[in-house]
């Protein structure tokens, strides 16, 4: 059988677009973005993550779009982002000053502040909540009354810390003298947005390039390197979700104080800080265990995909030959949704000339072997 070459014109173009739009609303609902906005919070804050743009109705937007694909919907927001100015840089931000929502340590019981669960599905048993099928706006309204009826304050008010102030459990450790200081590093970072990676690169761009990796290309090449694809078995030392507020420097002012700077908002982000242990040699060859610090934020509340940066941000620190998850080309490249499905997906584009050229060698070689068989039976 011959392939041949098939053409395609704009009429069966504009046909595929319509019948595109047909297989979204075929059943007749219109899906309203307030409700993607309220109703998937987990899939807006991923979409907002990979886009690198934190605006949820925008999210929401380019999800009711993509027909709820995140690849396509950080594709399209990604897109709209391109043609946006950046008008204004924000003064740096300080993680000590989130208002905590929910902050955890797996490696001590009794950080100082507590420990704050906040919203999570870690304690729930993962079983289809049939009661949802018939869950109704008057419904949910009459549970939010019940529930801000409730008295959440007092039973825990002696014990709770300031949630705008935690202090920091790695801080902790710092002061125990358990782990090394972390010197401030001023350098103006990197910004993958408006300059092409080049290697070796900054820690600044690699940080940017891991919170807008694909949350499942992060995730599985963190996995791979607890799983023995690496030479790293960390603990979650902190991880908070919260509120972090934005200050703008006056416009009109050269060198910026913080007391004239603007408040124009906040943002949610998660951020984890992975203590990772490594056997260092001292003196007459003792051995000793010393933690290093692997470092994760993005978007919106993620904690898999916060923890698996962490990882793969210490793995990129100490480069090792021996494995892939350490090479920094390997990872950063593997990881960006927008590169990765844009290239698998020009698969299906024309190829035709190029096929059609290996298929003429293949042929040749076919017959080359023919007529040489024929000539050793003559």
């Amino acid at each position: 059988m011959g392939y041949v070459a098939v053409k395609g014109g704009t009429k069966a173009i504009e046909e595929s677009i319509k019948r595109l739009k047909y297989e979204r609303v075929k059943k007749g609902t219109a899906i309203e973005l307030h409700k993607i906005e309220a109703g998937m919070r987990g899939l807006i804050d991923q979409v907002m993550s990979e886009s690198s743009l934190y605006d949820q109705s925008l999210a929401a937007l380019a999800i009711k779009q993509a027909e709820g694909n995140p690849e396509e919907a950080v594709f399209l927001l990604r897109a709209y982002r391109s043609t946006l100015p950046r008008k204004h840089v924000s003064r740096v931000i300080s993680s000590e000053n989130m208002k905590v929502e929910r902050r955890i340590s797996a490696s001590f019981k009794d950080v100082p502040g507590g420990q704050i669960l906040g919203a999570t599905t870690d304690y729930t048993h993962r079983l289809l909540d049939s009661e949802l099928e018939n869950e109704s706006d008057i419904s949910i309204q009459d549970w939010l009354r019940a529930f801000q009826e409730e008295d959440h304050s007092t039973e825990y008010q002696n014990d709770m810390a300031d949630l705008n102030s935690l202090p920091k459990v790695l801080d902790y450790l710092r002061s125990e003298g358990l782990l090394a200081s972390c010197e401030n590093n001023d350098l103006q970072p990197g910004d993958v947005t408006r300059k092409s990676l080049e290697f070796p690169s900054m820690r600044s761009e690699r940080l940017q390039i891991l919170t807008r990796g694909q949350t499942g290309a992060v995730t599985s090449l963190a996995y791979a390197v607890i799983r023995g694809y690496g030479a790293l078995h960390p603990t979650v030392g902190e991880l908070r979700v919260g509120q972090l507020p934005i200050h703008l420097d006056h416009p009109l002012l050269d060198e910026g104080q913080e007391e004239d700077s603007y408040y124009i908002g906040d943002f949610t982000a998660t951020e984890v800080e992975m203590l990772i242990p490594l056997t260092v040699e001292k003196e007459q060859g003792k051995k000793e265990i010393e933690f290093e610090v692997g470092y994760g934020m993005c978007m919106g509340q993620n904690e898999t995909k916060a923890i698996a940066m962490g990882i793969l941000d210490n793995c990129l620190e100490k480069p090792n030959k021996e494995f892939p998850s350490h090479n920094e080309e390997f990872v950063l490249y593997h990881i960006d949704s927008v590169e990765s499905t844009g290239f698998i997906s020009h698969l299906k584009m024309p190829h035709y000339v190029t096929f059609q050229s290996k298929l003429d060698s293949i042929r040749k070689s076919k017959d080359k072997t023919t007529e040489q068989e024929v000539g050793l039976h003559e």
